[in-house]
């Protein structure tokens, strides 16, 4: 029996249940911290060098641990030193966006082996777009040049609110009782994985991307909607029934405007993409002028951010009262976590100093001074790629029990 049988082996008690969560251990330790000699594991793990041979002996015959060759030695015998192999084990991620998605696939050692942005898809609550995105991964994993058996499992990222736990969308894709993520497991033939999208672009960064050493970090996710990942103590932060980081619907504002999520006042109708475009339309609509000669009704956000970087007054003096807006979201969560980075991402961080600047104005005006002197500001590192990462990660790691 491999590791990976053993692994979804209810049955398995004793000696054999206590070894599995050694190789488990053992597996999480070169994840985390790279190659190793069988000595340093030993002090690690608190085990015994003939205990940890043992368990090597099995990682090794199932393809999954391999010698690297010799520690340089000044003298003595050199001791072996090993790690994974990248090769034994696949995950795929998908981060779907609003009018496209972003799939790729990692090895063991959480490299990106193929990635592909910006694949068009219009992300609807209808069944022929759940159907669309499911071909579209099964394109995917057609043309990945790896063994379709050391595929262990799929991340797919929606918006809105997933319960990570049970499976559960309630906002896209809820049509049956049954978990969206056993639907998609069935259709597409892998175990599937559902994520917050914020949440897993937050734990991509947090693991591959600009966060070195902080360990309480906000993932902003500035889309055409408003998304938060909160990483405390360097662990995701669910909440009780999985959905905290409704950073977007914080009641703000004082205004009629009524909120995708059917209530008023919503952080997100006054400092979002979806806030930034309706701003641009009535705008136009009332005469203002601007380098777009689009259709006023076909105008999309990325349109507005493309004549921004363009230098259209009109679209950096939206973006500004839209980085006004969002900084008196983001003062409040200063306030209330005190963290020590807060981590932008998302489209609409594409903008740079555009919105940035107006951002710190309203946190210097909104925060206190004493809790947001230690908190840095900065722009995702890994854009686009985030969320793929995450999602990947947190595949590899929820499958193999990592930490």
């Amino acid at each position: 029996m491999t590791f990976f049988d053993e692994l979804v082996n209810e049955n398995i008690t004793g000696v054999a249940y206590k070894n599995i969560n050694i190789k488990k251990s053992v597996l999480s330790y070169f994840a985390n911290t790279g190659n190793s000699t069988i000595a340093e594991l030993c002090k690690e793990l608190g085990l015994s060098a003939p205990k940890i041979n043992n368990i090597f002996t099995d990682l090794i015959e199932d393809g999954l641990v391999k010698a690297y060759g010799k520690v340089d030695s000044t003298g003595g015998r050199r001791p072996k030193i090993y790690g994974l192999v990248p090769e034994s084990a696949f995950f795929i991620g998908v981060d779907i966006k609003q009018d496209h998605i972003n799939i790729g696939a990692s090895d063991l050692q959480k490299n990106i082996i193929k990635l592909l942005d910006n694949q068009p898809f219009l992300l609807t609550n209808e069944k022929e777009s759940l159907q669309k995105l499911c071909k579209l991964i099964k394109s995917f994993i057609k043309e990945l040049n790896v063994p379709k058996d050391k595929i262990l499992g799929i991340g797919v990222n929606l918006s809105g609110r997933i319960n990570y736990a049970t499976g559960y969308s309630y906002s896209f894709f809820h049509f049956d009782e049954e978990p969206l993520s056993k639907i998609m497991e069935r259709e597409i033939g892998y175990k599937t994985f559902l994520e917050n999208d914020s949440r897993a672009m937050a734990f991509g960064e947090f693991n591959s991307g600009i966060v070195k050493d902080e360990k309480n970090v906000l993932y902003l996710n500035l889309d055409y909607g408003l998304g938060m990942g909160i990483m405390i103590n360097s662990q995701l932060y669910y909440g009780k029934s999985g959905f905290a980081g409704e950073f977007g619907h914080i009641p703000i504002f004082e205004n009629e405007i009524i909120c995708r999520c059917g209530k008023k006042g919503c952080l997100e109708t006054e400092a979002s993409g979806w806030a930034l475009v309706r701003m641009f339309k009535e705008r136009l609509r009332n005469g203002s002028s601007s380098l777009i000669r689009t259709e006023i009704d076909d105008i999309d956000l990325n349109a507005i951010i493309d004549a921004a970087n363009n230098d259209d007054t009109l679209a950096i003096e939206l973006i500004a009262e839209v980085g006004s807006n969002l900084g008196r979201g983001i003062a409040l969560l200063i306030n209330v976590f005190n963290p020590e980075l807060i981590l932008m991402g998302g489209i609409l961080s594409s903008t740079g100093e555009y919105l940035r600047l107006p951002i710190k104005s309203a946190i210097n005006k909104y925060s206190l001074s004493l809790v947001h002197a230690d908190t840095q500001l900065k722009t995702s590192k890994l854009g686009e790629r985030a969320g793929v990462i995450g999602a990947c990660l947190l595949v590899r790691n929820r499958l193999l029990a990592l930490h």
